[in-house]
This record gives C-alpha cells, sequence and structure tokens, in this order.
C-alpha cells in the first residue's frame, strides 16, 4: 500500500509600507536554490505572482505598519499564519519609515501631501511586533539572500533561524578591515547586529545600522569608540534614527 504524499507547509508573502526590495531579493534568492520551490507551496505571493490564497502556514511580511486599517490586515495574517516571519528592517524595526515619527503627524502629513493632507489615512510607523507577536525575523535593508535561504531552511525543520546577536564590529575583525573610525569615518558597527558579512565596512563605507540594533549593546565600549574619535552620542544620533528612529522614539511624542 503506497503512502499518501506529505503535503507541503503552505507560504504566503505580503507587503506593507515599503520599497519591497526583500521581496525581490526573495525572487531572486528563489532562482538560485530551486530545491526550496520543491519544499513549499507559495499560495500568495503579489510581487511574483497571480496568487492570493489565505490558506498558509507560513507568512512573510514586508513593510512597516502606518495606518490604523493596516493593523486589521495583519492581525488576519497573524491569525491564520503558524508562523509569522518580519522580513526586512521595515518589518522589524520600522526602518526609514519611523523617521516620521521624529516630527508631529499632522506637519509630516503637511509636508508629504499639501493641501490634500487630509485625505490620506496615516499615523506613526511601527514595526509588525507594535501590533502582534513575531515568530522569527529577517534583519537588513535589504534582506540578505543567503541569510533568508538559511532561515527558511531551519524553519523547515522546525528550528529557531540563526540570527546573529552579536556586532558587526566582529564581522570586520575577522575580514581584517581597518576600522572606520580610524580613517575618519563613522560607523554603526558596535552596536549594529551582524550577518551582513560587513558588507559596508568591508567597502569602505560605515554601517548605519540597517540590521537594528544588538540586543544587549556594549554602550560604554560606543562610547569609548567615539570619544577616541573626537565625537559624542549626539553627533552621531542621525545614525542611529536612519534605520532604528522606532527605539529610539516609538510612535513619538504627539500620540
Amino acid at each position: 500500500m503506497s503512502k499518501s504524499p506529505v503535503a507541503k507547509p503552505k507560504v504566503a508573502f505580503f507587503d506593507f509600507a515599503s520599497c519591497e526590495g526583500c521581496q525581490l531579493t526573495v525572487v531572486d534568492s528563489l532562482q538560485t536554490h530551486l530545491d526550496l520551490l520543491d519544499a513549499v507551496e507559495i499560495v500568495n505571493f503579489r510581487e511574483a505572482a497571480t496568487l492570493d490564497g489565505w490558506d498558509f502556514d507560513i507568512a512573510f511580511v514586508e513593510g512597516s505598519i502606518t495606518r490604523p486599517k493596516d493593523e486589521e490586515r495583519l492581525r488576519r495574517i497573524r491569525e491564520q499564519a503558524k508562523v509569522l516571519v518580519a522580513l526586512g528592517a521595515c518589518a522589524d524595526t520600522g526602518c526609514v519609515n519611523a523617521l516620521k515619527n521624529l516630527q508631529p503627524p499632522e506637519e509630516v502629513r503637511r509636508y508629504v501631501y499639501g493641501e490634500h493632507a487630509d485625505w490620506y489615512e496615516t499615523y506613526a510607523a511601527r514595526p509588525l511586533s507594535a501590533v502582534v507577536k513575531v515568530d522569527a525575523v529577517v534583519p537588513g535593508c535589504p534582506i540578505d539572500p543567503d541569510e533568508f535561504v538559511e532561515v527558511v531552511k531551519a524553519l523547515l525543520v522546525g528550528k529557531k533561524p540563526p540570527i546573529p546577536d552579536y556586532p558587526v564590529c566582529v564581522e570586520c575583525k575577522l575580514k581584517g578591515n581597518v576600522c572606520i573610525f580610524h580613517v575618519g569615518g563613522i560607523c554603526m558597527g558596535p552596536v549594529t547586529r551582524a550577518g551582513c558579512g560587513a558588507i559596508c565596512p568591508t567597502y569602505g563605507d560605515g554601517c548605519e545600522g540597517c540590521r537594528g540594533i544588538i540586543p544587549h549593546p556594549n554602550e560604554n565600549a560606543m562610547e569609548e569608540v567615539l570619544d577616541e574619535a573626537g565625537l559624542t552620542l549626539d553627533d552621531i544620533m542621525h545614525y542611529f534614527t536612519m534605520f532604528n528612529a522606532y527605539r529610539e522614539v516609538g510612535t513619538g511624542k504627539w500620540e
């Protein structure tokens, strides 16, 4: 008697406020990892195919929440998904969308929409975790394709995805990079989550923190580095808030 085929996990991709670059990275990743396509059934992926199924096990969600009505849709996704993954910095930290939280919301609305500001529903940007429970994260802006593959493989065997909890400085040292601070630059590497291969410092640019701040940043060490460079925290606060404004101010003091 032949055994019934094992059902493949059903996977869906959704997006909120974002550039959708992380989903494009997913498409690129799947083209070179066809084994993943064989292991799952994609039922919803607007970016790549005409699929709109709502029967799924794993939901990858890109984008930050910027409107009250987004919350209803996200909660619907959460209720259906056995596993919900924040895909990229917008979903994970609020990313650059949360920069608007630094200013009064009405000022932002008028600046962006002008005389038609009242036509558009919006509120302070926030990451998915501010609205629903998030089970896993693929950090970065955009995500790293190899890391996405590793996260998917871990989820398919019921393991927690291996996201680094140490700073980018570790990867810089392993690569033998010259510290950006030592050549007159500014870098968020001492407090930013590793996993990108220190790609920006490797090519001479300081890390801007797109992968989010590590869980327990060594703030004293960061202050020492800044002091050696003749800088203060205030001097580089715009680096902290580029991708991590939500962490610094939440929804702002205006709500």
